[in-house]
Order: C-alpha cells, then structure tokens, then sequence
C-alpha cells in the first residue's frame, strides 16, 4: 500500500497567488509553518511556487510540492512531457504528488487507462513522488483501481467543508486507503454567521474559519486554505491545534446542505 502519512495535513492552496503579491503570500504561508503548497498546471502558479521556495530557504525536502495535470496534458503522450515541464517551471526534479486534475473535460471523458499508465510511468521515471487524483467520484475511483491496482493512489482531492461533507465519497477513500484531501475547506466564508458554528467558535477562543478547518482536520483530513493576507495565512494554520470534542463533530456534522461551490457543467455525475 501506498504510505500518504508524508503528506502534510495542512496545506496552501495557490489559486489565484499569481505575481509578486502571490510570491509574498506563498513566502508569508512558508515562515508561518506551512509545509506543503498546492498547485496546479491550470493556476499558473507553478513558477511562483518554485521562486517562494527558493527565497524562503528551506531545504527542498522540506516542503511537500503538489501540482495537477490538466485536461488538455492528459491526452496521449502529453502528460509526461507536460509534467516534466511543470517540474522545470518550478524549478525541481520532481514533483512530490502529481494528481489529475478532473476525470473529464470541457470537451468529454478523457481516456483513464491512457493517462493513468502515464501517470504511473511518470512516476517510475522518478518525475512525481506520488500520484493521486482530484474530483474523482467513487465510481471514477474502481475504474482508475482496476487499471492501477489497490493502493497506487495516495490522495483524491474533492470540495468538502462542513456544508458540503460528502460522506459516501469520504468512506470509500477510507476504505480503500486514499487520503482525502479538501479544497474550498472554508467554503468560500460560507460558514460566517451560522449560529453553530459560531458557537463552536466562541467556545474555543476561535473563529469560525478556524472551526471549519478543524472539522475536517479532526477527522484525519488533509485541508488546502489559501489567502492573500498574511494575518489569515496565519489564522487558518493555527487551526491545526484545534481539538473538538465528540459533540461538536456531530454538531457540526448536521450542517450539511450539500452546498457545493465548484460545479462545472461538464464536470463528473457527483456521488
């Protein structure tokens, strides 16, 4: 089985960190204590991650690199070359996670068997450490099981956050020995003013964007938050110290409205 315990629980998400002031943010996420930066081929953030890195001083072994091959870079015989592009763009050897983006595209389903022997080729040939999947939905995962095999993946990443817990999709990741690791954790600051988690929050001296990544973390879950600024970079780190007893998971646990926020039309038939 693939061991996923490297990977860092708390991560930086870099969407939108693009530029000088996405430099800054990613170098404000580094000296905070976060050690694992999520990015993607489609962010164009990929260069920005590698000169954060290289300005932050840290030993390249210690920050864990995650990026995402797109649509378009999973057609047969782009996504290695692709992948050797982004490990160039960031300036490294290889990547330390390298995750399919979507299960489909604008333009349809793309070809699983194609890209993930890719993948895992890209792998073997020592440009990603790990590989994994994002948006997959259980029935994408048994597919891209019975090409790989049982423990090939080490992570899929998919939208979760206390409105929106996919339950089904979180349990069979589990089942299966595939981290979960949540993107849009804070729900785009959905979760300001309900009243349970607002409470929650008082109750620890914490803000509800704390008690959001809490929830999840508290689960044994790997979160992406990202922000611009460097005081809720800070905020939302320090929600890895956050016990919530028993009672407040399953509080928190009702809330869910199944409100996603990342719904393309062409995106999979979600669980």
């Amino acid at each position: 089985m693939t061991t996923t315990s490297t990977i860092p629980p708390i991560g930086f998400g870099t969407f939108g960190r693009t530029g000088p002031e996405g430099i800054e943010a990613l170098l404000s996420a580094l000296e905070t204590g976060y050690r694992h930066l999520d990015t993607a081929q489609s962010y164009g953030t990929e260069a920005e991650c590698g000169e954060a890195l290289r300005r932050s001083g840290l030993a390249r072994e210690d920050v864990f690199l995650t990026t995402k091959i797109t649509g378009d870079n999973c057609q047969s015989g782009k996504l290695i070359r692709s992948l050797r592009q982004s490990n160039d763009t960031i300036g490294v050897d290889r990547v330390d996670l390298a995750l399919i983006h979507w299960p489909v595209s604008p333009t349809g389903k793309l070809p699983m068997a194609e890209y993930l022997a890719e993948l895992a080729e890209a792998q073997t040939a020592g440009l990603t450490r790990l590989i994994g999947v994002s948006n997959f939905t259980i029935a994408d995962l048994m597919e891209a099981e019975s090409i790989l095999g049982e423990g090939r993946l080490a992570t899929n990443q998919f939208e979760r956050h206390p409105l929106l817990q996919n339950h089904k999709l979180v349990d069979f990741c589990r089942s299966r020995g595939i981290a979960v690791t949540c993107y849009l954790p804070l729900a785009r600051g959905a979760c300001a003013g309900i009243a349970e988690i607002e409470a929650i929050a008082g109750a620890h001296n914490a803000t509800v964007h704390q008690i959001a990544l809490a929830y999840s973390l508290n689960q044994g879950l790997i979160v992406i938050p990202t922000s611009g600024r460097r005081d809720r970079i800070a905020e939302n780190f320090a929600a890895g110290a956050i016990r919530l007893s028993p009672a407040e998971l399953e509080r928190i646990g009702r809330l869910d409205c199944g409100a996603r926020q990342i719904d393309p039309v062409w995106g999979p038939a979600w669980d």
